[in-house]
């Protein structure tokens, strides 16, 4: 669903909905975000894979490059406690917040107040 809140134009997924069942489904959000041209997804941890926080699964990366190709920016709601990250992944989540294509976040409007400030930088 395309949301424009905050100074931000963004696809949302279906909060506490799972959206991706595997990582060729990373294409429903590519297809969102043409089709309404955006380059922001806001979703939230059940719509992603079932092991996409486990980077062992390599979901994450495959699910991340495919946006990234797109240059396609993803905000994840995952408030403390809902999900369990591996610790391979924290270590991906510390090097991607370098960068501004990739975080997690614990509500929707820290999600929304960080995808509002990539979209200033440009």
């Amino acid at each position: 669903m395309l949301i424009e809140k905050s100074g931000v134009r963004a696809i949302e997924g279906p909060p506490g909905e799972p959206w991706l069942a595997t990582v060729h489904d990373a294409a429903r959000i590519v297809e969102a975000c043409l089709s309404s041209d955006v380059d922001a997804a806001l979703l939230y941890a059940p719509n992603l894979t079932p092991a996409f926080f486990d980077l062992s699964s390599r979901e994450a990366g495959e699910i991340l490059q495919k946006l990234r190709n797109y240059r396609i920016r993803l905000a994840v709601v995952a408030p403390t406690g809902t999900v369990r990250f591996s610790s391979r992944f924290g270590e991906m989540l510390a090097e991607e917040r370098r960068g501004r294509f990739f975080d997690v976040f614990e509500t929707r409007d820290e999600a929304l107040a960080w995808l509002a400030a990539g979209t200033a930088q440009g």
